[in-house]
């Protein structure tokens, strides 16, 4: 019993040398804390006293969890944007300084999922794995850190992959009214990425709930999502959240291009962005401009679209390549948004509603889209078949416009309609059904070397699709040959031209 005693004080002693020592290693560390009173609160924005020392577009921290960006930084007090919902606050909330800017959660687990700006996920699959965090705000690559764009980005359209091609790394707009088939544009290029090693980022803002849940289901349904990631906000959520998404959005695909990846994103649309900033800027009191957006809307889109770019391989090689698209009033592509993204970006396909409702589909017009990089941007087999299209299908269309006053037509002038209205079949295309570089190839060849003239016009989607079927017999050297930059030679040319011939045999007219 005493031993048993004996022991029992020795643990004792030993439990209270340790909680000692521990006691006398242990420092009292002061960690300063800056916090400010919420004085005023509206719609999206509150204004906060009490932080001096906080910085522009730092992150402040509310009650209950609620953000907010540090927006406007006066002497006496900070206007900041909310990314939450403003009735959470009240005039004598706290606000604390976090010392740090928005961030949002980046990597390879964000493939396939459906989040919100700030990083949330909204699919209900449970919390989004992340490598790590990046700023929303970053600085667009420099020039020397730049290559040329020289790699093409295939739509799987054929009116864009032909006579407005897109490289990796380009910003291409895309502008009309509503309802001309902007979205479905950018869907099927998304969808056409599949097998081509490109990560593509659906960038949603401040659409109708409805519209976002119908692309996801598309991009499902064809199998996009294993490569895809989705960024929305809704058309109900506060204006802070809108304006924070685009830039959200591209901090996620630049993760993946300076890992060397190749990666499209789409921003579905910033008119709705600039609109957010503007709400924003006239609630923080910032003298507007014309048409009321505040002075500095031209810099907020061009600091977003310069990150768009093509990588030298010392910094990864990847690429981003952006497709903004931008809504119209009135065909007016002359308005103050539209003309600023125009010149900020490296070209434009622009949707008309005439043609739309012509059932033109897609709407493009090719007469006022245009790529700055044109040609450079396309394998060498698209120069050789595609070099002409344009100014063909530019000539159709004004003697096209002329024949209407009823003036007879000599042969020729009737030829060259004719001919342009196959070229005007050809290019249409249907809502999710991408046409692949060699079907669009055979197609194109047929058409520009009058194959297809002897067709009746009403045959003419029956005689592409048998065209479509033709291009995967062809031989392997040649079906090489169009993803290079080197163009067709003769034998290449007679082996396309041989088997449109035979597919086409059946749709002859009869003479």
């Amino acid at each position: 019993m005493k031993q048993y005693h004996e022991g029992f004080d020795d643990l004792i002693k030993s439990a209270f040398d340790e909680i000692s020592a521990a006691r006398e290693r242990f420092s009292y560390a002061l960690v300063p804390r800056e916090t400010g009173v919420v004085t005023w609160v509206s719609s999206g924005i509150a204004r906060v006293s009490g932080l001096p020392g906080v910085g522009f577009e730092e992150l402040i921290k509310f009650r209950g969890g609620l953000y907010g960006i540090a927006f406007n930084v006066d002497e006496d007090e900070v206007g900041a944007v909310l990314l939450g919902n403003h009735w959470l606050l009240e005039a004598g909330s706290e606000a604390e300084r976090t010392g740090r800017v928005m961030d949002i959660p980046v990597g390879d687990g964000l493939i396939g999922r459906v989040v919100s700006p700030i990083g949330a996920p909204l699919d209900g699959k449970g919390p989004v794995v992340f490598e790590r965090r990046l700023p929303i705000e970053r600085e667009a690559p420099g020039i020397t850190d730049r290559l040329p764009v020289s790699v093409p980005l295939q739509t799987g359209i054929k009116a864009i992959d032909a006579l407005i091609p897109i490289g990796r790394g380009q910003r291409e707009l895309i502008l009309g009214d509503r309802q001309t088939g902007k979205t479905s544009i950018a869907v099927d290029s998304i969808i056409n990425q599949r097998g081509q090693n490109v990560i593509c980022i659906y960038c949603a803002i401040g659409q109708r709930t409805s519209s976002v849940a119908k692309v996801i289901a598309h991009l499902k349904e064809k199998g996009a999502m294993d490569y895809t990631v989705v960024v929305v906000t809704e058309g109900n959520d506060p204006p802070g959240l809108q304006y924070i998404t685009p830039y959200a959005a591209t901090s996620i695909a630049e993760h993946f291009m300076q890992k060397g990846r190749d990666v499209l994103i789409v921003y579905d649309d910033l008119t709705h962005h600039a609109r957010a900033y503007r709400e924003l800027s006239l609630l923080l009191r910032r003298p507007p401009g014309r048409e009321a957006f505040p002075g500095d809307i031209f810099y907020i889109h061009s600091r977003l679209l310069e990150r768009a770019t093509h990588l030298r391989p010392e910094l990864g090689g990847g690429s981003l390549t952006a497709l903004p698209i931008i809504e119209t009033e009135a065909q007016n592509i002359s308005a103050y948004i539209p003309t600023n993204l125009i010149s900020i970006t490296d070209g434009q396909i622009y949707l008309s509603p005439k043609l739309f409702e012509l059932g033109v589909l897609p709407a493009i017009d090719i007469g006022k889209s245009v790529s700055r990089v044109g040609g450079k941007a396309q394998w060498g087999a698209y120069r050789s078949v595609a070099g002409d299209l344009k100014l063909a299908y530019a000539q159709f269309e004004e003697l096209e416009t002329f024949a209407r006053f009823g003036a007879r037509l000599d042969e020729n002038t009737r030829k060259i309609i004719e001919h342009g209205r196959r070229i005007r079949e050809c290019l249409k295309q249907q809502e999710f059904d991408p046409a692949s570089v060699p079907e669009q190839i055979v197609v194109l060849l047929a058409l520009i070397n009058g194959c297809l003239d002897k067709v009746p016009i009403d045959s003419i989607r029956e005689a592409e699709r048998a065209l479509k079927k033709a291009a995967a017999g062809l031989p392997e050297h040649v079906l090489k040959r169009f993803f290079s930059q080197s163009k067709l030679d003769g034998e290449g040319r007679d082996a396309i031209l041989g088997a449109a011939e035979k597919a086409l045999s059946q749709f002859r007219r009869k003479p």
